[in-house]
């Protein structure tokens, strides 16, 4: 009986459709199992929980999904939002999600959604340029999701610097410096195997720090459909190869990636 029930319980998880919410400072992104094209609608400082799921459900109206993963721009503890949004209206936190879009509905830092969706063993580190700073750990497949940006630094927080706020302020030559200095410390503390550059600002450095590789905004929706997955499942779909980045004269040189 338990392993009939196991072998129905995997069928259901491969015949499930997921839909993915990716939720920005700017833009809020979608895609679904069986999709192809993302869709996408602006967000920004007036975007309220319930204008979300409003315009997520007509924009998605033709499409089918059984349930739903949200990354959302802001801290959550334990599948809950423990904050409120640095970069949208308030509201959020104690918003009922599943009942509004009226399916389950599972609940991920964006950041740590799109690090999960880079994850290829090891330890890896994930930093997330965007609107804010986003910064995820990953060790041997348990994630820590962090609220780095809220660090201070200098006469402000590392958000202030590296988000979107310091490029337009300071520039993208004094911005690039600060972003390569905080994620060279980052690495240096953390010593990960793995160092994925991320986010809607990452393709403005003009060189990644020495050690990482640029990720791709695609993989948050990835990140969304693992979240469904059994962790046995999501593993075994990583990439073997995870000796990808060996020191040689006190230097961390990334060898050649194999994607999963």
């Amino acid at each position: 009986m338990a392993a009939a029930g196991q072998r129905q319980n995997t069928m259901n998880q491969r015949t499930r459709k997921i839909l993915t919410i990716d939720i920005g400072g700017t833009n809020v992104k979608v895609l679904a199992t069986g999709q192809s094209v993302r869709r996408r609608f602006p967000s920004g400082p007036s975007l309220t929980p319930h204008a979300m799921v409003a315009k997520v459900k007509k924009i998605v109206r033709d499409w089918h999904y059984d349930v739903i993963s949200i990354g959302y721009p802001g801290r959550v503890l334990h599948g809950r939002l423990a904050a409120e949004p640095r970069n949208l209206a308030p509201g959020w936190v104690g918003f009922d999600f599943a009942a509004a879009f009226g399916c389950p509905v599972k609940l991920l830092n964006d950041a740590a959604m799109q690090a999960l969706g880079s994850y290829a063993g090891g330890t890896m580190l994930f930093v997330g340029l965007g609107t804010g700073l986003g910064a995820t750990l990953i060790v041997d497949g348990v994630l820590f999701s962090m609220e780095w940006g809220q660090l201070s630094y200098r006469k402000g927080t590392v958000e202030d610097y590296m988000g979107t706020r310091g490029l337009k302020e300071l520039g993208k030559k004094e911005w690039r410096h600060h972003v390569a200095r905080g994620i060279t410390r980052m690495v240096n503390a953390f010593r990960a195997d793995d160092v994925v550059v991320g986010g809607g600002n990452a393709k403005k450095l003009k060189h990644l720090p020495p050690g990482c590789r640029l990720g791709s905004n695609a993989n948050a929706f990835l990140g969304g459909y693992r979240l469904w997955e059994e962790e046995s499942e999501w593993r075994r779909s990583v990439s073997p190869d995870l000796t990808i980045i060996r020191t040689a004269g006190g230097r961390r040189e990334t060898q050649e990636w194999r994607a999963a």
